[in-house]
C-alpha cells in the first residue's frame, strides 16, 4: 500500500509541475511548426513553379501550352512528395525514433521489398517516358486501356482520365501499353449518306456539294469545305455517298453530327427521302398468273 501511494504522489507532483507541462508544450509545438513549415514550403514551391511556367515572351525555352501544364503537374507532385517524405522523417526523429538505422534498416529491407515492388518501378518508369516522349498531356483527349477520355492528370504513378460523362479513371502507367490521341493532329468527320436507287447518283452528289458549300458558309466547326468521296456502297435498297472534312482536333464528332443534321434535312427538303427497307410479297394468284405467262412466252418463242 505505501509503494502505491509513494507512485501516486510522484505521478502527481509530475503532473502538477511546470517543466512537465512545458516539455509537453514544447513537444506538440515543434510537430506544428514542422507541419505549418512544410505547408508554407509547399505553398511557396507552388507559387515558384507557377512563376517559371508562366507564360511570357522573354522565357528561353518555348513548350507547348498542354507540355507545360503536364511537366507543372507532374514537378509539383515530385515536390510534395519529397517535402513530406522529409516531413515524416523529421517527426520521428522528434518523436525520438532514431532516425540512422531506420535508413540503414530500411536499405536493407529495401532490397528484399524491391522484387514485390517491380509494379510500382514500372510504373514510376513508365510515367517518365510518356512525359519525356509527349505520347499525351493533361486536357488531351485519349483511348487508353479501354478508357476514352480527357487528361485530368499525369502523375509519377498513376494517369488520371475523366470520361466525357463525369467518370474519373486512375490507370496506372505501366499499363498503358498503347495509346490513341486524338488531340495531336486534326480530326476528320467522316458522314455517310444513304440515297434511294430511284434517285440519280449524279443529282445527288450536286445537292449534296451545294449543301456543304452553305454549311461551310453557316459555321466555324469545318477548317476544310466538306468533301464528296464518291460512292462508297451499294446496298439492298440504296447506295451510300461519303462526305469528309476537317475539323480542329477533337472537334471531328461535333462536325460530324452536324453536317449529317445539315445534309438530311437539305436533302429532304430538295424532295430526296431516307431510303427504307422494301419487303416485295406475291398471293398465289400472281405466281400462277406469272407461271401461265412465261409459258406462254416460252411456247410463241419455239413456235417462231
Amino acid at each position: 500500500m505505501q509503494i502505491v501511494k509513494q507512485q501516486y504522489n510522484q505521478i502527481l507532483e509530475t503532473l502538477l509541475s511546470g517543466e512537465f507541462w512545458f516539455s509537453i508544450f514544447g513537444f506538440f509545438f515543434k510537430i506544428a511548426l514542422i507541419l505549418i513549415l512544410a505547408s508554407v514550403i509547399v505553398k511557396i514551391s507552388r507559387k515558384v513553379i507557377n512563376r517559371v511556367f508562366s507564360k511570357n515572351k522573354r522565357k528561353a525555352i518555348r513548350i507547348t501550352e498542354r507540355r507545360e501544364k503536364t511537366l507543372k503537374k507532374l514537378i509539383e507532385n515530385a515536390l510534395v512528395y519529397t517535402i513530406y517524405t522529409i516531413v515524416i522523417l523529421t517527426l520521428l526523429d522528434t518523436v525520438g525514433i532514431k532516425i540512422g538505422p531506420l535508413l540503414a534498416g530500411a536499405g536493407i529491407a529495401g532490397l528484399a521489398i524491391g522484387f514485390g515492388a517491380q509494379s510500382l518501378v514500372k510504373d514510376i518508369i513508365s510515367g517518365f517516358f510518356i512525359v519525356f516522349e509527349d505520347q499525351f498531356a493533361v486536357e488531351d483527349y485519349i483511348y487508353v486501356s479501354g478508357v476514352e477520355g480527357y487528361v485530368e492528370e499525369i502523375g509519377l504513378r498513376t494517369t488520371k482520365i475523366e470520361d466525357w460523362t463525369g467518370e474519373r479513371y486512375v490507370i496506372p502507367n505501366g499499363n498503358i501499353t498503347q495509346v490513341t490521341n486524338y488531340s495531336i493532329h486534326n480530326g476528320v468527320p467522316v458522314v455517310d449518306i444513304n440515297i434511294p436507287y430511284e434517285n440519280d447518283v449524279h443529282e445527288a452528289k450536286k445537292i449534296i456539294d451545294a449543301i456543304s458549300k452553305e454549311v461551310f458558309q453557316k459555321t466555324d466547326l469545318f477548317i476544310t469545305e466538306p468533301e464528296i468521296i464518291g460512292v462508297q456502297a451499294l446496298d439492298v435498297s440504296h447506295y451510300v455517298i461519303r462526305v469528309i472534312a476537317e475539323t480542329l482536333p477533337g472537334e471531328q464528332w461535333a462536325g460530324e453530327r452536324y453536317l449529317r443534321e445539315q445534309i438530311q434535312s437539305g436533302l429532304y427538303s430538295r424532295g430526296i427521302d431516307i431510303p427504307a427497307p422494301r419487303v416485295v410479297m406475291y398471293s398465289d394468284q400472281e405466281k400462277t398468273k406469272k407461271h401461265a405467262f412465261r409459258l406462254r412466252k416460252n411456247e410463241k418463242v419455239k413456235g417462231d
